[in-house]
């Protein structure tokens, strides 16, 4: 630990800070603060104006000849407005700020008190005590659950399942463990959300470690993700964030190591679900990894299915494999209301609006992130959706059950399709319904997913 006096200019406000999850760049930051806590940060800022103290040093990390805050961004955004107010965003904030500075009393500093540290795996310790834990001190904005669960996503710190332990115990087991010791930490960080984990062949549900395919598929990717981190081709730094290990993991899968087959599509709305304890797809015949002359082991079964609970918002309160990375932050805050906010009996037509909102720009993530070919300027989001489902069945991303249904969605005599969307929007008639609107949620979420995962 070494306390060092920084310039505030070569401070940079975190775009990946766990209050927001990971934003485009530092000016993005700044104005989710103000988006979300503006009554706070004018508190905040009044309150450093007055008294000319700043109380806490910042935690940094060094980053070239900057510095990027984990701890005191909202002190910071407000100081570094208070030396230039034009960076506000709004002209009412810019006023605000402009008056701060002209009232500020004494010589305003341009230079602060930090506390400064090279290891990122230590910040990460730090911010696990101040933060998810039993919190009373004064001068804190604690964090919320989301908060919290944001910054075990992005750590896996706090979790309650090692997964780097779980994948070194198969890994023993099967005599496959590399010369090195792998880097716990660092595997943790990788598969540290259930989408990331789910590219690899790994659940994490109800605290317990699954494997979603045979075991003889998926060793041969653990093998070669812990010889990785445990030759330190790939280390900490590499997987700071979700660009970075989204990108790991495109690596792996240009290489040939992923992707996995596409497992089973969930059923129907309104079908019967597997029997419990049983894998999803399975059955007798060959293909189901059961197979003795397949020569592969039988994945371990399942959990039983949750009992079904009444539905109160469009996507349920579940977790979801969405690794959410900086360029869906609109879709990610349209996805939170669809999923804590609002209310299917109160908020009906905002919900339609939304949802066919939220479904339209994820396509879009998956086309521009993948480049896809034939897609035009102005091709109808029906042609959209038809070129991104043959796409991804091409590519084995989804089964030929689930590519069928995406097919469905083309027909406009179909309960559940596009036009139906469409109508929530246009239709001055249309009046969507709860029941009809979580049908056809269930129908095309896993699609609305791997978009979002591009």
């Amino acid at each position: 630990m070494a306390y060092k006096k920084l310039a505030l200019k070569a401070l940079l406000v975190n775009s990946a800070n766990d209050r927001h999850g990971e934003l485009e760049n530092e000016t993005s930051a700044i104005a989710w603060l103000f988006t979300h806590h503006e009554s706070a940060m004018r508190k905040l800022a009044k309150d450093l104006a007055e008294t000319g103290e700043i109380y806490e040093p910042p935690l940094v990390w060094p980053d070239g000849t900057n510095y990027v805050v984990f701890d005191g961004n909202r002190r910071v955004t407000c100081l570094k407005l208070i030396s230039q107010p034009k960076r506000a965003p709004s002209l009412e904030l810019q006023a605000f700020f402009k008056g701060l500075k002209a009232n500020w009393k004494g010589v305003f500093p341009d230079r602060l008190d930090c506390q400064v540290e090279t290891d990122r795996e230590r910040i990460d310790e730090i911010l696990l005590r101040r933060h998810t834990g039993t919190r009373g001190g004064v001068g804190r904005n604690p964090w919320t659950d989301r908060m919290t669960a944001t910054f075990v996503e992005r750590t896996g710190k706090g979790g309650g399942v090692n997964v780097a332990d779980e994948i070194e115990k198969r890994l023993e087991a099967a005599g496959m463990l590399p010369a090195k010791k792998i880097p716990w930490s660092t595997a943790n960080r990788l598969l540290s959300s259930e989408g990331l984990r789910n590219r690899v062949g790994i659940s994490v549900s109800r605290s317990k470690f699954q494997l979603t395919h045979p075991e003889s598929l998926v060793l041969p990717i653990f093998r070669r993700i812990a010889e990785d981190l445990a030759n330190r081709s790939v280390v900490l730094g590499d997987l700071w964030d979700n660009e970075g290990k989204v990108a790991y993991l495109d690596r792996l899968e240009t290489e040939g190591v992923l992707p996995l087959p596409p497992l089973p599509s969930p059923p129907a709305p309104g079908a019967p679900g597997p029997r419990p304890g049983t894998r999803p797809g399975a059955g007798s015949g060959p293909g189901n990894g059961t197979n003795p002359g397949l020569g592969t082991p039988p994945s371990p079964p399942l959990p039983p299915p949750a009992k079904p609970i009444k539905r109160s918002t469009l996507v349920p309160q579940v977790s979801h494999a969405v690794v959410w990375q900086a360029h869906v932050q609109r879709q990610r805050q349209i996805w939170d209301e669809l999923q804590f906010k609002l209310k299917l009996d109160d908020h009906p037509n905002a919900i339609s609006v939304l949802f066919r909102v939220l479904f339209e720009l994820s396509i879009d993530n998956y086309i521009t992130r993948t480049n896809l070919a034939g897609v035009h300027p102005n091709d109808s989001l029906k042609n959209k959706v038809k070129k991104v489902g043959a796409d991804l069945e091409a590519k084995r991303r989804i089964d030929g059950k689930y590519a069928g249904v995406i097919r469905k969605l083309e027909s406009a005599d179909g309960i559940f399709s596009i036009d139906t969307m469409n109508r929530y929007v246009h239709s001055p008639d249309f009046a969507p319904s709860p029941s009809h609107l979580t049908a056809l949620w269930d129908q095309v979420s896993q699609l609305v997913v791997i978009c979002l995962n591009a």
